[in-house]
C-alpha cells in the first residue's frame, strides 16, 4: 500500500476584519436625526394611507346608502304610480256611475215636473201652441183644435179669452178627440198643422239628458 503525503500550506493568508472606527458624537447625532426624519416620514405615509382608506370606505358607504335610497325611492314612486292608476280607474268608474244615476234622476225630475205642470195647468201648453199658430197663419184662417174631450170646455174658454183681447175675428174651432191624451192637442189648418205630444216631449227630454249624462 502506497501513501502520498502533501505538505501543509502554512503560508496561506487569512483576512482578519478590522475593528470599526469609532464614530464621532456629531456623526451619531446626524444619523439619529436622519433616522428620526425617516420615522416621521413613515408615520406620515401611514397616516395618509389610513386617511385615504377611511375616505374610500366612507365614500363606498355613502354610495351604497345613496343607491339603496334611490332604489327605495323608485320603488315608492312605482307604488304611488300604481296607486294613482288604480285610483283613476275607480274615479272613472264612479264618474260613469254618477253620470248614469244623474241622468236617471234628471229624467225622473223632468217627468215629475211635466206631470206636475200637466196636473196644475193641463191646457197651458195648448194655449201656448194656439198663440204660436195665430202668429203664423193669416188673419181669419180657420184652425181646428183637437183635444181630449175632458179639456174641450177649458180650451173653448181659452179661445174666448183670446177673442175678447183681439179685435180681429179668430176662426178657431175646438173638437174633442178621445184618442188624444190630457195635455195633447192637434192644431190643423189648410197649409199645415201643429201637434202636442207629451210622450214625444218626454222622449226629447230623455235625448237631451242622454247627451248631458252619457251612460252605458
Amino acid at each position: 500500500m502506497s501513501m502520498h503525503v502533501k505538505p501543509f500550506a502554512f503560508d496561506r493568508v487569512f483576512a482578519v476584519p478590522t475593528a470599526e472606527a469609532e464614530r464621532s458624537p456629531e456623526a451619531l447625532r446626524l444619523e439619529i436625526e436622519h433616522l428620526e426624519l425617516e420615522v416621521l416620514r413613515l408615520k406620515r405615509e401611514i397616516e395618509s394611507e389610513t386617511a385615504r382608506a377611511r375616505a374610500e370606505a366612507f365614500q363606498q358607504a355613502v354610495d351604497q346608502v345613496r343607491a339603496e335610497r334611490e332604489a327605495a325611492l323608485l320603488a315608492a314612486v312605482d307604488a304611488l304610480q300604481a296607486g294613482f292608476e288604480a285610483m283613476d280607474e275607480r274615479l272613472d268608474a264612479a264618474e260613469e256611475r254618477l253620470a248614469r244615476e244623474g241622468g236617471a234622476i234628471a229624467l225622473a225630475a223632468a217627468d215629475y215636473l211635466a206631470a206636475r205642470a200637466l196636473a196644475d195647468a193641463p191646457t197651458a201648453a195648448i194655449d201656448d201652441a194656439i198663440g204660436r199658430v195665430l202668429r203664423q197663419v193669416r188673419r181669419g184662417q180657420p184652425v181646428q183644435i183637437r183635444v181630449h174631450p175632458d179639456l174641450v170646455a177649458d180650451v173653448e174658454a181659452l179661445v174666448a179669452a183670446r177673442q175678447s183681447a183681439d179685435r180681429r175675428r179668430l176662426n178657431l174651432t175646438v173638437v174633442g178627440d178621445a184618442g188624444l191624451g190630457l195635455g195633447d192637442a192637434q192644431l190643423l189648418w189648410d197649409q199645415g198643422g201643429l201637434a202636442l205630444d207629451a210622450e214625444a216631449r218626454r222622449a226629447a227630454v230623455a235625448q237631451e239628458m242622454a247627451a248631458l249624462f252619457p251612460g252605458d
